[in-house]
Parts: structure tokens; C-alpha cells; sequence
């Protein structure tokens, strides 16, 4: 393996972790303003793949159109889970909230499946490659990683820099105080979800820049697994923390595989997959609260 090999690899791990840091942030969002854990999110990732699939080809409209629709659908569709099934959950034990929005998750995925069929679609996206360190690179994966960063500065420029943003933080740092110093806390919850549920189906979109195959109904679950991760390793409700370790992930992972590969295991990224989870362990043994505090 020569330098600009692992180069090459670096690159692909950042761009892939750019775009699973902005998964992962719609989780880390939710939680970090409701005390939520979004099993729905997976859901609402595919969904955003089924957005960029569905335009691209009715209309022919690029995922780079197609991410503003699915940010614009994502804060709607979440601000009525919020008002719909939410609302009367919010401070009720872990376990309602995972029922619920477990069940969420299945509403969508059927809803999916009536709609679009268990087979696997996809759309041929090709905007052309890049010489990266001898290798050819794919523009659409590298805009899909551009853009996750952007969508990322964005939000946090938002959450620190604007009224609403302070009322946010307000909210998530204590929800009674807030109340008392005159925040409708409820209006913030719902700003929170459809914020959250918006970067899911951003999320998804740009997944399909980078890989445009392979999306069915059930496509958003190993993404909604290594959200789990990414945010557990950032720290839950910790924006930059969910970006940070999505980066972290995608260089593992794109470095992990082919060093399995190398050494002929039947499934390098299932090994891939496995060696991440160890490294999370050791990470928790040392640092319970993850890289960032919420």
C-alpha cells in the first residue's frame, strides 16, 4: 500500500464521515432539546433517500435541488410529530418514547413500502471525478461531504448566534427556567424535532451522493444504528460532538475494510463494523460522557 493510497483513504473517510456526521446530528439534535431518543430516525433517512430518488427521476432534479425539499418536509413532518403523538410524552418514562416513536418508525417504513415496493431503487447521478491523490474521485460524494460540513456550520452559526438559537440552548440547558424567563417551551420542542428530523432527511439525500443504490424501506436502519454510535462517542446532544464523530467513524471504517480485506476475513465490514464498537467501549471506559459535553 503506497502513500497516496492511504491518502486517497483519508479522503474518502472524511467525506464519508462528513455525511454520517450529519445523520447523526438530527439524533443528537432531538435528544439534546426533548431527552428523546428518535428511533423514527431511521425512518425519516430513508424517506430522504426516497425524496432524492423520486425527483431525480420524475423531474430530473439534482439531490442538490432535492436537499432544500427535504429540509422543507423534515422541519414540517417533525413539527407534527411533535404536536401529534410527542407533545404528551414529553417528560413521561424512556420506555413511552421509544414505543412511540418505535412504532413512528414502522408507520413510515410500511408507508414507504406501500408506496415505493421492497425492491431495492436507486438513480444514476454521475457529475463527474476528480484526480485525488492519483485515484478518481467521485464530485458527487465529495459535494454531498461539502455540503454536510456546510449544513453543519449553518446550524451551529444558528443555535449560537441567533434569538431563537439562545432560546433553544435555553430550552435543552433547563426547560423550566426557560418557561419562568418566558419561552414557549413547547414551541421550541417542536422547532427542535422538525430541526432534527430535517437534517435526518437532509441526511438521507446526501447519503444517496454518495452511494445512489440500494434504497428501500428499510434502507435508513444501519444508518440509524451508526448514529447511535456516532453520538454516544461525540456526546448525546452535542452538535459538533455528533459531526466530530462522524468523522471519526467514516475514517475507521474506510481504513478498517480494507485491512480485513487484506487479511481475507469472510466479511471485512462486518469486522469493520466490529472493531468501531470496541474502540467506542474503550472510549466510554475512559471518557463516560463522550468528546463533548451537550
Amino acid at each position: 500500500m503506497d502513500l497516496n493510497n492511504i491518502f486517497f483513504i483519508i479522503y474518502q473517510g472524511l467525506v464519508l464521515g462528513s455525511i454520517y456526521g450529519v445523520i447523526a446530528i438530527g439524533l443528537s439534535l432531538i435528544f439534546g432539546i426533548t431527552r428523546i431518543i428518535n428511533l423514527s430516525h431511521g425512518a425519516l433517512i430513508m424517506w430522504g433517500a426516497y425524496t432524492a430518488f423520486t425527483f431525480f427521476t420524475l423531474y430530473n432534479l439534482s439531490p442538490l435541488g432535492s436537499i432544500f425539499i427535504a429540509l422543507v418536509v423534515g422541519i414540517g413532518l417533525g413539527a407534527a410529530i411533535f404536536y401529534v403523538i410527542l407533545k404528551r410524552l414529553i417528560g413521561a418514562h424512556e420506555l413511552t418514547t421509544l414505543l412511540a416513536t418505535f412504532a413512528l418508525s414502522i408507520f413510515l417504513q410500511e408507508l414507504a413500502r406501500l408506496r415505493y415496493g421492497l425492491d431495492y431503487r436507486g438513480y444514476n447521478l454521475y457529475m463527474g471525478s476528480i484526480n485525488m491523490f492519483g485515484y478518481g474521485a467521485s464530485l458527487s460524494a465529495l459535494y454531498g461531504g461539502i455540503l454536510a460540513l456546510v449544513l453543519t456550520t449553518l446550524l451551529t452559526l444558528f443555535l449560537y448566534k441567533t434569538r431563537l438559537g439562545a432560546a433553544i440552548r435555553a430550552v435543552a440547558q433547563d426547560p423550566v427556567g426557560a418557561y419562568v424567563c418566558g419561552i414557549d417551551v413547547n414551541k421550541i420542542y417542536a422547532i427542535g424535532i422538525g430541526l432534527g428530523s430535517a437534517f435526518a432527511m437532509a441526511g438521507g439525500v446526501i447519503a444517496t451522493m454518495y452511494s445512489p443504490t440500494g434504497i428501500n424501506p428499510y434502507y435508513g436502519e444501519p444508518y440509524l444504528l451508526k448514529s447511535f454510535v456516532i453520538v454516544v462517542l461525540g456526546g448525546l446532544g452535542s452538535v459538533i460532538g455528533a459531526y466530530i464523530g462522524g468523522l471519526i467513524f467514516g475514517l475507521a471504517e474506510t481504513t478498517l475494510f480494507p485491512i480485513y480485506d487484506y487479511l481475507n476475513f469472510h466479511s471485512p465490514s462486518s469486522m469493520a463494523l466490529f472493531t468501531e464498537f470496541i474502540i467506542l467501549l474503550l472510549l466510554l471506559l475512559l471518557r463516560p460522557q463522550g468528546l463533548f459535553k451537550r
